[in-house]
């Protein structure tokens, strides 16, 4: 039951991030700037380890929570379009994997992307998933 809420709970965050409301929404579906050989940090406060984005050429990686994942990725900075894909993880058992299994969906559901500064926010048509501060 514990973990049925906690899972809950971590989506709610998730999602609650934003939908039309934030201020970069009305970018989605246009240009951005590449994200090629890009390092990101997940803005939510999660339990354990915060979750990662890691983007070189073609190819994702980071850390989801608690373990290490990788995949490909489509990103077209035209016309701001992100797929993650094929993705795949280490199988280590920590406290918070519904953290990270729920960064993992979200992941593989956002479909554009929009970059305002140091920030990169991934959305699922106009609603988004997943906000991101640049890691240095």
């Amino acid at each position: 039951m514990k973990n049925l809420f906690l899972s809950i709970c971590t989506a709610a965050v998730l999602v609650s991030c934003g939908t039309m409301s934030s201020p970069s929404a009305s970018k989605v579906g246009k240009a951005q700037p590449s994200l090629a050989n890009t390092k990101w940090t997940l803005v939510d406060n999660v339990k354990g380890k915060i979750p990662t984005l890691n983007i070189e050429g073609e190819k994702i990686s980071g850390n989801a929570g608690c373990n290490n994942y990788f995949g490909t990725a489509k990103v077209d900075a035209s016309t701001g379009d992100f797929a993650a894909g094929q993705m795949g993880s280490t199988r280590m058992a920590c406290d918070n994997m519904s953290v990270e299994q729920n960064f993992l969906d979200m992941m593989g559901k956002a479909n554009k992307y929009v970059v305002s500064g140091n920030t990169l926010e991934l959305y699922k048509d106009n609603l988004l998933l997943l906000k991101f501060n640049k890691a240095e």
